[in-house]
Formats: structure tokens, C-alpha cells, sequence
């Protein structure tokens, strides 16, 4: 057997098949065009929920400018929203994964979940810079640097989160230590995803992403209104589109009986995704059709409660409906005695959000890449 001189530092080997310039075109080592030395190695440790890990695609911008050449690593719970044009290894996070890296260096550390979990690891992973939140002694969560202390306050005290005026992409990059200029979201492979029903020219297509997760109930619009909105905007002349996930199925299939407005099931991540994307706006909760749509750039109309407004960002695509309460952004995953209604929710009038339907669809303010 000839004896070659192998590039274990080349991104394209894994040292146990071999590598696509090999598998493609017969090439070594020695002659190969496409040798690529990872020039920096980045781990970045955002595991969930899906929508959050679309909320810090922003970043892969700046790191593409920061670290050219850069080998970046994503260790997440939903591989399907990491664009692989920006990461050329994408990890489940398992005890599986969480022994692999450990056993390797890298460069930079991103650990940008506050998880207990995700933490533990971060302590063990040999960086020669860590950015984000690690594991303290006592098992609780601390920021890695001055750079985060700001986003762990504002997690750990509610009087400091309602104070707050920065949206999550700007702490997202307060954290690593830069200043947010713009960074769109990334979301790529986004199927066309084919509707069963024909689609009427100049029609504009609504979606109502009727759900928001069973962590924060209390953001769920009621369904009686779900359904006022479905009539009412078809009776403006839209077309409307449920969505949502298992959670809503069963509301969802209700609501187009009783509205007469188009459900296409069940679906996974992208071509869900891809339903957002047949979507000229969307109406939605704080949850991950928001994300997806500000990443496909549709009009969205977002319905709040709970959380503190200005963490959200919409790029310009949309609005903000809320109850007109004092107490807003509490926070609260159940309602208890101090809420001055029973369900604030119930507060958001279908005549409020058919109008800022209208009003988005109407604006022709441009979208435009950093």
C-alpha cells in the first residue's frame, strides 16, 4: 500500500470515507484543487426551541465576515433550519455529540442557550474563547462574560425584561460581542409545497397559525376568534390558510368546517415552512411561524401578550396587536388572581386584526439585505 500524506485539516475529510473531491473526481491529497484548511473551527451550541434557532441564523453573517474560512459546527435539536451554506457540520444534541465535541478545540465557543444542559457541555468544550452562558459551580446558569450579563438580568429579573427596548438579534449579538448591523435571518431548502386547491390571481392568501406551544398558553388567541378572523377576511376577498402543528390539528380541522377557510394538514418543519412561504401574510402568536416568516420575508400581523414588545424585530414586514392593558409583558405562563381579566387575549378584537391585515398587505415598504 502507498503510504500519501493526508490533510487532516481540510473541512471536506471526516478520516472515515472518503471525501467528496475524492469520491467526485479520483483526487488525493497531494493534488487536490479543492483543499480547503479550516482556517478557524466554531462550535455553536443553540439547540431549541425550532423557532429560536431561526432567530440566530443572523449570526452566520457575521462569522462568514469575521472567521473566512471558518469551520463552523451547530449543535441544535432541529438540524432542518441550519443552513448548511454557512455550517459545515450540524451535531443532534445528544450525549453522543456532547462526548464528540468535548474531545475536540475549537476556536470560538457560541453557547447561546440558557439550558442548564446545554451549559454542562459548554463548561467541558476546550475553547480558546467562550462567549454566551456556562454552568456555575452551584449548577446554575452564568454568563461567560460582561457580554452576556445584560441578556442573563433581563432573563433571571422581570422589572429588568420590561426595561428592556433591545430586540433578541441585538443581544443575540451583544453576546458574541458585536454590534447588530442589520443581519437578516437564514432559512434555506425551503420546499415548494404544492396547495390543494387552486389559488385565485390577485387573491392575496392569509395564514393563521392558530397555535403558540403548550409552554406559554397564555399567548393562544381564543378559537372562537381564529374563526371570526378566518369569515371575516373572506369576506374581504382573501383567501386564508390554517396553520399549525399537532397541538392544533383537531382545532384546525374544526375551524375550516365551520369557516369554509383551507387546511392542508399535518406537515414537518420545511414543508411547513414551505406553507408559510405560499402565505402573502401571516397572523400569528409569538411562536415559530413568526420566525419562519420574517426569514421568507412574508407580511406579518403578531399577536402579543405576555412578553415585552420590543424584543421583537420584524424587519419591517409587519405589526404588533396587543391588549390595551397596563400589565402587559408580565411574563405569566397561567393567568392567576392578579390579572385584571380572566384571558387578556380575549382582549385582541377580531376587527382590530382584520384591520392590520389590510393595513400590512397595503405597505410597500422595501425589504433589504444588510
Amino acid at each position: 500500500m502507498t503510504l500519501r500524506n493526508v490533510r487532516t485539516d481540510c473541512i471536506h475529510l471526516d478520516g472515515y470515507k472518503p471525501c467528496p473531491p475524492h469520491k467526485r473526481n479520483g483526487v488525493v491529497c497531494g493534488n487536490c484543487a479543492e483543499y480547503r484548511p479550516a482556517r478557524s473551527r466554531i462550535l455553536i451550541l443553540k439547540v431549541g426551541a425550532a423557532g429560536e434557532v431561526i432567530r440566530n441564523t443572523p449570526i452566520l453573517h457575521r462569522l462568514r465576515a469575521l472567521y473566512p474560512g471558518a469551520e463552523i459546527t451547530w449543535m441544535t435539536d432541529y438540524p432542518d433550519f441550519i443552513p448548511r451554506s454557512f455550517v459545515q457540520r450540524v451535531l443532534k444534541f445528544d450525549w453522543k455529540n456532547a462526548l464528540l465535541v468535548q474531545e475536540q478545540e475549537y476556536d470560538l465557543l457560541l453557547s447561546l442557550d440558557k439550558d442548564t444542559q446545554v451549559c454542562a457541555v459548554a463548561n467541558r468544550v476546550r475553547a480558546a474563547v467562550k462567549k454566551g452562558f456556562l454552568l456555575g459551580p452551584q449548577g446554575k446558569i452564568v454568563p461567560a462574560d460582561d457580554d452576556a450579563r445584560r441578556k442573563w438580568l433581563t432573563g433571571i429579573f422581570d422589572d429588568l425584561m420590561k426595561e428592556n427596548t433591545r430586540h433578541y438579534v441585538e443581544e443575540t449579538f451583544e453576546i458574541c460581542g458585536w454590534e447588530w448591523a442589520g443581519e437578516r435571518y437564514i432559512l434555506e431548502n425551503v420546499p415548494r409545497v404544492p396547495l390543494s386547491f387552486p389559488r385565485t390571481e390577485g387573491r392575496p392568501l392569509i395564514g393563521l397559525n392558530t397555535g403558540a406551544g403548550s409552554i406559554w398558553p397564555t399567548r393562544i388567541w381564543p378559537e372562537d376568534s381564529w374563526r371570526d378572523l378566518a369569515a371575516a377576511l373572506q369576506t374581504r376577498g382573501y383567501d386564508v390558510l390554517l396553520l399549525g402543528g399537532p397541538d392544533e390539528h383537531e382545532k384546525n380541522l374544526r375551524l375550516a368546517r365551520e369557516s369554509g377557510a383551507r387546511y392542508e394538514g399535518l406537515k414537518n418543519f420545511l414543508e411547513f415552512s414551505g406553507l408559510v412561504g405560499c402565505c402573502d401574510l401571516v397572523v400569528t402568536a409569538v411562536t415559530m411561524a413568526l420566525h419562519i416568516a420574517i426569514a421568507l420575508e412574508r407580511r406579518i400581523v403578531l399577536l402579543d401578550n405576555i412578553f415585552n414588545a420590543s424584543e421583537f424585530y420584524l424587519y419591517g414586514l409587519g405589526s404588533i396587536v396587543q391588549p390595551e392593558l397596563d400589565c402587559l409583558a408580565c411574563y405569566k405562563r397561567a393567568f392567576d388572581g392578579g390579572c385584571p381579566v380572566e384571558d387578556c387575549m380575549e382582549l385582541i378584537s377580531v376587527a382590530d386584526v382584520a384591520a392590520a391585515v389590510e393595513t400590512n398587505l397595503s405597505a410597500q415598504e422595501p425589504v433589504s439585505s444588510p
